[in-house]
């Protein structure tokens, strides 16, 4: 199968159809064991300090492992892609945009996934027939998910890790299913975690600072228990076709559509506190203002660029935010808590 690199998650079973193998290109980047390396490839190139790290990352992987093949999400995702789409063409690289719509609608989303297959192709028919045998991996993933915040036997890492994951499922669904399946098999032999540990739940892209702050988290006798854009990229509702579940995956469109699902998953995984993380020169970055109008719990939001790995100042700030949730459920019967969230350790 030909190797194909994406820019975020895409319609993989079209991919898969096409007999393409999808490569997440985000994964490959903050995986390198010398992410900075790959960096410096775009800016030696002439891509501006100010701009995205993980929009360097990913070009610095396409120079790096020679993946001359590149679908790019132009609409629903970062809003640099389309220049890098435009530099990623100026080497000679095989470039295939694919835009989301605009909004949720099922007609534009089976319009807009039936030109991909068509591109690819493939037709949408042979994308229900993988959609179908995937079902069986996103249930694995569903119970992952589900072990994590329900019995406590799944840490906040290996939730994050194996959600983002599905975006390309590492390069082979059967071999993600066969490892998937037998760490859910030793997850239910563990002890799981106490119930004293503070819950939280992690919005916004994945981080740059991989296991590290899910480390630090629990140092500090708290945990993640809800990981939002991973499990979206997880398909947990998948509807009756390929169509209705790229309508109903939250993250290309409007933020009101992911508090639709945040805030019940909020409730149902009796969340202490939110962590939301925002990418440096992001444009997704502005909506952590409308996340603390409608989010009734404490809001830590953390801004990261290239730095790996959790910085002593961030890891004081995230002690500070765990310290200000302990004490004020200790105050009361732990519900009533400041509806606007907390920015650099203060109430605001």
């Amino acid at each position: 199968m030909t190797t194909i690199g994406i820019t975020t998650t895409v319609p993989a079973e079209i991919l898969l159809a096409a007999g393409l193998t999808p490569v997440d290109l985000n994964n490959v980047f903050i995986s390198d064991p010398d992410p900075e390396r790959l960096v410096t490839v775009a800016e030696r190139d002439g891509f501006p300090m100010n701009c995205c790290t993980w929009i360097k990352g990913i070009y610095g992987v396409c120079v790096e492992r020679a993946i001359d093949t590149i679908l790019c999400v132009t609409t629903g995702d970062c809003s640099n892609t389309v220049m890098l789409m435009e530099v990623l063409r100026l080497r000679g690289l095989n470039v295939i945009p694919f835009a989301y719509p605009d909004h949720p609608d099922v007609a534009a989303t089976y319009g807009a996934l039936e030109a991909l297959a068509s591109t690819l192709g493939t037709t949408l028919q042979a994308a229900e027939e993988v959609r179908d045998q995937l079902e069986g991996v996103r249930m694995l993933a569903e119970g992952l998910d589900r072990l994590t915040w329900s019995d406590g036997l799944v840490s906040g890492w290996e939730n994050h890790y194996w959600l983002v994951s599905t975006s390309d499922f590492v390069g082979d669904h059967e071999e993600y299913e066969r490892r998937l399946g037998a760490l859910l098999h030793e997850a239910r032999g563990r002890k799981p975690y106490s119930d004293t540990m503070l819950r939280l739940a992690y919005i916004g892209v994945p981080s740059v600072f991989g296991n590290d702050l899910y480390r630090f988290v629990e140092t500090q006798e708290a945990r993640v228990v809800f990981n939002e854009i991973q499990r979206q990229f997880a398909m947990p509702n998948r509807g009756s076709c390929l169509a209705e579940q790229y309508t109903h995956y939250t993250y290309p469109y409007s933020i009101s559509g992911r508090l639709n699902d945040i805030i019940p998953q909020l409730g149902l995984r009796q969340v202490d506190g939110v962590i939301h993380y925002v990418q440096a020169f992001c444009h997704r970055g502005i909506g952590d203002i409308i996340f603390r109008r409608h989010i009734g719990l404490p809001i830590l939001t953390l801004e990261g660029n290239n730095e790996y790995v959790l910085t002593q100042h961030l890891q004081t700030r995230v002690e500070a935010f765990i310290d200000m949730i302990r004490r004020c459920k200790g105050q009361g019967d732990g519900t009533s808590f400041p509806s606007r969230g907390v920015a650099a350790g203060g109430l605001i």
